[in-house]
């Protein structure tokens, strides 16, 4: 068992601090109540490589993983099971995206249940065939003709499907709308799912471009012979394409879809989509509607250049801002309305002039929309990787803006025994969060005042981050690796326990064994359960996972008589009703794989560019089917990674890419990670192993 020691010596040492009154900051603003009022819930520490979640009007909390899978925690029972599995093409950062509940959710009508999904469907894309470990057919060709990048034309599909109580029915699918993207190569295909208080539709979309070949400016490679993801002028810059942009529809009945009045384009335009709300956007992986005043909030991400060129632009800058009306955010053309890239030939290396933020023009070959683009919009925020003049409170670091939501404070939600509301200071003021500077921010303001949100919490990698109808912080974490399930995964939620002083009981569960063949026989304890304030505590365990509590001793034994994959769960809840959960892993019948990358070794070196051998040894208790052994190669880059390319296979090998655009003191690595899923069988679930190795470039 994981046991989450920085949370508890986080929520001791609150503790230990004395409850302060509500003071004022040096300017006369109110400060912020004191982090000691706060305390952070592990709901789910096991969440796989945790993508989106949505929070269901009874608390409980659906979230995503890239894999393809739904789970659901129920906050009365602590268990948190698998609502759905899609299946998904997974290569680069494609999968399952996320998640999101139609705006009347559980309001009265029966048939409103619907949950909103954005993921990539297998088609007949291209995949690596094990069988020529020195090709990989998965990987869509950097040069060549139409006809070579034909196979790799894909889609990303917003669809909706019946919420059944607690699974997703697969089967009631309403396909809403597809994004074409051009599959087999990095990067930027995420989104984000928000409505707004008319029921209207909002998605954000990526430039789905490759930004390693740009030396970290703008990628408008225009070459005859070069792969159209190498030019972000056909997407983010075209008026007549999706990507690289921010969607808005009204979603009928049916599934199918109405253009609300005043997109961007009117409807019928010549040479543009009527969808489009907001365009010149890179990656808008995270958004948020602020219901109340209407304003959007959109995050967008950076390019990688450390320092500014004269004859190529800016630095990075990753921008946020509150989107009151349609407008173009100028990607790939400008940085900001104030910081516009330069004009570069990529066939021969010359540089003109910079673009035209005010009137910039289209040019592209692949350009397909309106040849001159709207204004850009200047943003609330933005900053790079040094310190901001005109926003010092974001810090230093890397680049990875996440617009979070604007808190709606309801009184009603301070009353009861228990109440994790938060507090009327935080009352229609949006956060900000930063996924690779592992902070959260509050926008008062809309950043005219910046301060910190809880700094001696952790927020690990933080994905997504949401309110529940309690008023309680919902947070998903994606800790410290790369694409996969990392140790410091999980979801969480943050309580306000200034109401009442009362904290969550902080659950420990241990078993004498945690995998065989039936009958097992389990010995469990509750040893190390701890409560902040001394409390008696009451302990419910669920050792088969069916929301029946089986005891309510803190130490228990149970016999598993069926295979399957079992967790255990331990409840345990205070005088006051606070009440936490964690659960303990138990396999019967079937053994997860234990996989090692025989090859390469951890800090092996290398140099971008190396073709890299792979050896990947699996032991399983079933037969080993080295088809389904993948191997993904990841540029590391700082905390954070960017995915390049699928292998499949036992053994083969792997062309590393150059990182175009990265400064040489930046921290460069190179990240192979193997995963392994066994076929199960009739009563065995599936389960599935990886390993992780980190490569030191030379070069």
């Amino acid at each position: 068992m994981r046991t989450r020691t920085a949370i508890a010596a986080l929520t001791a040492a609150a503790i230990l601090m004395p409850a302060a009154a509500h003071a004022t900051t040096g300017n006369g603003a109110a400060a912020p109540p004191p982090d000691s009022d706060f305390q952070k819930v592990t709901l789910n520490d096991n969440p796989g490589e945790p993508m989106d979640l949505a929070v269901l009007p009874d608390s409980r909390v659906l979230h995503t993983t890239r894999k393809g899978e739904v789970w659901l925690h129920d906050p009365k029972t602590g268990l948190n099971t698998l609502a759905a599995r899609l299946d998904v093409y997974q290569h680069d950062e494609e999968g399952l995206q996320s998640i999101a509940l139609s705006p009347g959710f559980g309001k009265g009508s029966k048939k409103d249940d619907w949950v909103y999904l954005y993921y990539s469907p297998p088609l007949d894309t291209p995949v690596d065939d094990p069988a020529t470990p020195d090709v990989n057919e998965g990987d869509a060709p950097f040069t060549g003709t139409a006809e070579d990048f034909a196979p790799f034309k894909g889609l990303i599909r917003l669809s909706r499907f019946r919420f059944t109580g607690s699974t997703v029915d697969l089967r009631t699918e309403q396909r809403v709308i597809d994004v074409p993207v051009d599959r087999g190569i990095c990067c930027h295909v995420g989104g984000d799912i928000v409505f707004d208080a008319d029921g209207n539709l909002y998605l954000s979309t990526g430039d789905d471009t490759n930004p390693f070949f740009s030396d970290g400016y703008t990628p408008i490679d225009e070459r005859a012979d070069r792969n159209p993801a190498f030019d972000a002028q056909r997407s983010s810059g075209n008026t007549d394409d999706l990507r690289g942009k921010i969607l808005r529809i009204k979603v009928r009945d049916n599934g199918s879809y109405a253009i609300p009045r005043g997109n961007l384009f009117p409807q019928g335009a010549q040479g543009t989509r009527p969808e489009i709300y907001a365009m010149g956007l890179r990656n808008p992986f995270r958004i948020e509607i602020n219901r109340s005043t209407g304003e959007l909030y959109v995050a967008d991400y950076s390019p990688d250049a450390q320092q500014a060129d004269p004859q190529r632009g800016p630095a990075g800058t990753g921008k946020w801002t509150a989107i009151r009306r349609p407008g173009n955010y100028g990607w790939p053309y400008c940085a900001t309305a104030r910081l516009p890239y330069v004009d570069y030939d990529f066939a021969t290396g010359a540089s003109g002039s910079p673009f035209n933020c005010a009137a910039p023009v289209n040019e592209s070959p692949h350009n397909t929309g309106r040849r001159e683009l709207p204004p850009v919009v200047q943003p609330d925020v933005w900053y790079s990787y040094g310190p901001s003049q005109e926003f010092p409170q974001l810090g230093t670091g890397g680049i990875g803006p996440m617009a979070g939501p604007a808190y709606r404070f309801d009184p009603r939600n301070t009353r009861g025994r228990a109440p994790v509301a938060w507090p009327k200071y935080y009352d229609n003021v949006p956060l900000f969060y930063e996924w690779t500077r592992d902070y959260v921010k509050a926008f008062h303001g809309n950043g005219r005042r910046i301060e910190d949100v809880l700094p001696s919490i952790v927020f690990d990698n933080p994905m997504d981050i949401e309110f529940g109808p309690e008023g309680a912080l919902y947070v998903l974490e994606y800790g410290d690796g790369f694409f996969q399930e990392n140790p410091d995964a999980q979801l969480a939620r943050i309580d306000y326990i200034g109401h009442t002083g009362n904290h969550t009981p902080i659950p420990a569960a241990a078993a004498s064994v945690t995998s065989g063949h039936v009958p097992l026989t389990v010995a469990f304890t509750s040893a190390g359960t701890t409560d902040p304030d001394g409390d008696r505590l009451r302990y419910a365990w669920d050792f088969d996972a069916d929301g029946r509590v089986d005891s309510r001793s803190p130490e228990a034994t149970h016999t598993y008589r069926q295979n399957g994959l079992y967790n255990a769960t331990l409840r345990v809840t205070d005088p006051a009703g606070m009440s936490a959960a964690t659960s303990v892993r138990i396999v019967v019948g079937n053994a997860a794989p234990v996989v090692e990358l025989v090859r390469p070794v951890e800090g092996q070196p290398f140099s971008f560019g190396d073709v890299v051998e792979f050896e990947v040894r699996v032991t399983d208790d079933q037969p080993v089917d080295c088809a389904n052994v993948t191997v993904d190669y990841v540029l590391g880059h700082d905390d954070h990674g960017h995915p390049q390319t699928t292998a499949r296979g036992c053994t083969g090998s792997i062309q590393t890419t150059e990182p175009g655009g990265h400064d040489p003191d930046d921290d460069l690595t190179g990240v192979f990670v193997a995963g392994y899923t066994d076929p199960g069988g009739a009563d065995l679930p599936p389960l599935t192993g990886s390993d992780e190795v980190v490569l030191q470039p030379t070069n």
